[in-house]
């Protein structure tokens, strides 16, 4: 692959901009795009991890997004920089590196834009409900599988938020020209982390672009030119592994970040997680450098966590405390309203956030070749003492806070609201475009689809067939469902259900 096509400006339609005195880089010009967006700004009322979360504090999936962004810029200039200090690339010059930024930083913006409502258990709910209901489905006498070709049935059953949010922004997006955002080639092909069509996905594969499906069959068509225009034919964009480490280090961090204010887990029960999860001690001492408290009655073993660790360990998760209790009392030993251990974490993670960074520049310039050859099939972080420290921060996120009870509420409520709204939405869209007029209450439901994504069907289905439309019909409730923010859908089930 060649930066010259990877950094493709081509669009699928023409740019309505004809100002020859706007200076701005057609990558800057997608920036404008998508943070004037409304599909953008919804992301600040959809989960990341926490659902209807009530704190200002915690981040929402719009939060999330921009520190994307950030660390991605950040992490693509330090790439770039090791590119032209190593002369590993002749072609790669500083033009090349300020267009590469550009590129990452947009694409961390709509890396998540697709997801639909109650974050990826929201993904999860709609492939269960296919999974449940597509072949009890009927239509005109037939089955709805029997109608639709194996690609079309797998695209619901592993239905994917990356795949509707090339979706969102190359189509659905309000656009008089019918390409959505018209964002160039070189941003869409980067935000399609998984180059596999909903057929050839393999997550048992073992290689990174093959875990799950990129695209629906819907867009199989603009896929292709993607890949032809920029390049990378088959094989994952260079630039979306700088996206998905940038992705990796902003969750894996954040998530342990709010959880902790959440009163998940407290600072011992952390450090104790770090020792059983055999992290490097370099990382866990740099946390005791920061910390400036006592920890149970005891002094802080500065440069002795190994004592402190077993100790940690043996008391069970310290009896149950989670959180609210222990760093209540870690603020009256310092007399502030933010806890040493609370103020120790935040500094470290900002620190393991360089630390990362630095170990995710590395894994790109190593394996430069091939990366740039298309046969890399790891993360930028897939070993060594940096991976052990990711996977120890996600798998305490994951037992902590992802497994808790109050999660496993808003998640059952939020399946309850998805199963509803698609119990509802799916037969009413097999109603629309046809020549009896749908049912009464099909019509209503009717209504909640917007007239952008109906105009989406009418292009998509011109001269085809009634049974060639039933996918279509279908992927209008997918798409006015994935629409929809976490209070909307809310709301929604809760006004149409008469729950005061």
């Amino acid at each position: 692959m060649r930066w010259s096509q990877i950094l493709s400006t081509y669009r699928a339609g023409e740019d309505e901009e004809h100002l020859t005195n706007d200076l701005r880089s057609e990558f800057e010009k997608d920036y404008h795009k998508i943070i004037g967006s409304a599909s953008f700004r919804r992301l600040q009322d959809k989960t990341q991890v926490f659902p209807l979360d009530k704190s200002d504090f915690i981040r929402t999936r719009l939060t999330h997004s921009l520190e994307v962004s950030s660390i991605g810029r950040s992490l693509a200039q330090n790439i770039s920089e090791s590119i032209i200090e190593r002369r590993l690339d002749p072609n790669f010059n500083l033009e090349t590196e300020r267009n590469v930024a550009a590129v990452i930083e947009c694409a961390g913006l709509i890396h998540d834009i697709g997801n639909p409502p109650f974050g990826h258990f929201g993904e999860e709910a709609i492939r269960e409900w296919f999974a449940g209901h597509l072949s009890r489905m009927r239509y005109e006498g037939r089955t709805i599988t029997d109608i639709l070709t194996l690609q079309e049935r797998e695209d619901f059953l592993n239905f994917e938020g990356n795949a509707q949010g090339l979706r969102l922004v190359s189509k659905l997006h309000y656009a008089e020209n019918g390409c959505g955002l018209n964002l160039t080639y070189a941003l869409l092909s980067t935000m399609i982390k998984y180059p596999r069509s909903s057929v050839e996905m393999n997550p048992a594969a073992g290689d990174v672009t093959d875990k799950k499906m990129g695209y629906f069959k819907a867009e199989q068509d603009l896929f292709e030119r993607i890949q032809e225009k920029t390049g990378t034919k088959g094989r994952r964009n260079p630039l979306t592994f700088i996206l998905e480490a940038a992705d990796d280090i902003a969750y894996a961090t954040a998530d342990i970040e709010d959880a902790y204010k959440k009163g998940f887990f407290d600072f011992q029960t952390f450090v104790a997680e770090l020792w059983k999860r055999k992290v490097d001690p370099e990382y866990i001492e740099l946390l005791d450098s920061y910390y400036s408290g006592n920890v149970q009655g005891k002094p802080a073993a500065t440069g002795n966590w190994g004592a402190l660790g077993d100790y940690m360990n043996s008391r069970n998760r310290m009896d149950g405390t989670y959180g609210g209790k222990m760093r209540s009392s870690e603020a009256a030993m310092s007399g502030s309203s933010v806890s040493s251990g609370e103020s120790a974490l935040m500094r470290w993670l900002s620190e393991i956030q360089s630390i990362l960074l630095v170990a995710a520049t590395g894994g790109f310039v190593n394996h430069y070749k091939a990366i740039m050859g298309g046969t890399f099939s790891s993360e930028l972080i897939g070993n060594g003492k940096e991976a052990v420290l990711m996977n120890a921060l996600k798998g305490i996120a994951y037992d902590y806070a992802f497994t808790s009870m109050s999660i496993y509420k808003t998640e059952i409520a939020a399946n309850n609201i998805l199963t509803y709204l698609l119990n509802k939405l799916v037969p009413a869209v097999l109603q629309y475009d046809r020549s009896m007029p749908p049912g009464l209450m099909e019509e209503k439901f009717l209504s909640l689809v917007s007239e952008n994504y109906r105009q989406v069907y009418e292009w998509s289905t011109a001269g085809r067939s009634d049974l060639e439309k039933v996918y279509y019909r279908i992927l209008l409730a997918t798409d006015t469902v994935s629409g929809m923010t976490d209070s909307y859908a809310r709301d929604l089930y809760t006004d149409l259900n008469g729950i005061t």
